[in-house]
């Protein structure tokens, strides 16, 4: 069987799903629009998907998902931002309540930017710019620790990439008048999806601890 062929059969089942056992869901229910309560940043890595690890139904996540999970510093340049639109509109047109980021073990978006600050070399045109907005969390982890190398350094800068974004979302302004104002909430999670374990961040002791 063909990759694509893969493809077709698996919307095969997803309408059997829920189009043949639940036929009000997209014909009635969602058609009317969007209303999800959660957006949730996650990395483009193909074993990460939010909506399987989550267990989540259509309609209950507004998904952004890129390179890292990473969100870039609040700009206004005039230049392409897809992930600064996608916070946009969830924050300003869905009013969603909660704000997720969900790094993840062995990221090679993290990893990308650890090798480029370690021996100089890049990952590629566009790759490589995105993630060197990732090296405060690679210096940030050797704050900490500064004996870190190796697995070490890589599992810590991940986690140090999770803490960066959820910093970098507080400097678009939108969002954290939505924080101050108590109608947004803000999470920084770590999944280890080789071991089935997540950690969420805690402001108040600065530490993750694991579910």
């Amino acid at each position: 069987m063909s990759s694509v062929k893969v493809l077709l059969n698996g919307f095969q089942k997803f309408r059997e799903i829920y189009y043949e056992k639940d036929p009000g869901l997209y014909r009635d229910e969602l058609s009317r629009g969007q209303s999800p309560r959660f957006a949730v940043i996650a990395c483009s890595d193909s074993r990460v998907d939010p909506a399987i690890v989550l267990q989540t139904k259509p309609g209950d996540v507004f998904s952004v998902r890129n390179v890292a999970a990473l969100v870039p510093p609040y700009e206004e340049d005039g230049h392409y931002h897809g992930t600064s639109a996608a916070l946009e509109f969830a924050v300003t047109g869905l009013h969603v309540d909660h704000i997720i980021i969900i790094g993840h073990a062995h990221c090679g978006g993290v990893a990308a930017m650890v090798q480029k600050q370690e021996n100089g070399t890049a990952s590629g045109k566009f790759i490589t710019p995105w993630t060197d907005l990732l090296q405060e969390a690679r210096e940030r982890a050797l704050i900490i620790d500064p004996e870190l190398s190796g697995e070490d350094l890589l599992r810590a800068s991940e986690r140090q990439a999770v803490r960066l974004s959820l910093d970098n979302l507080t400097t678009f302004p939108f969002i954290r008048e939505a924080v101050a104002a108590g109608d947004v909430h803000l999470y920084g999670w770590y999944l280890d999806i080789f071991e089935g374990a997540l950690e969420t961040w805690n402001p108040n002791t600065e530490t993750f601890s694991r579910l």
